[in-house]
């Protein structure tokens, strides 16, 4: 069975000194561009840049690609990542080199 993206949309602002970058809904190779286009942007601009995972509903390779890209070139933090995205980490390993937090304010704090 073929997966049917749903929409993504990515939401950003400023807490604590980290620019926050969230993510909600579906993100495959056809809906990741707004997500890499606006971390990509982040991790230049910002020294600290936090990834609120917790509102994304699917997610494959070009979301996982896009998380090891952004953590090698910048200080990237994942909050709070879904049950789909936690598992798709686990499976591959990136759970254990991703900086992982539970709360934005502990990622921004960190």
């Amino acid at each position: 069975m073929e997966h049917v993206p749903e929409q993504a949309s990515v939401y950003q602002y400023e807490r604590r000194g980290a620019w926050v970058v969230t993510a909600h809904g579906s993100f495959d190779m056809h809906t990741i561009r707004p997500l890499a286009d606006a971390l990509k942007a982040a991790v230049g601009r910002h020294p600290k840049v936090v990834l609120d995972a917790s509102g994304v509903t699917f997610a494959d390779s070009a979301f996982l690609n896009l998380l090891i890209l952004n953590h090698q070139i910048g200080a990237l933090r994942v909050v709070s990542p879904s049950r789909q995205v936690r598992r798709l980490c686990e499976l591959t390993g990136v759970d254990t080199v991703l900086e992982v937090r539970r709360t934005v304010d502990d990622a921004a704090d960190s």
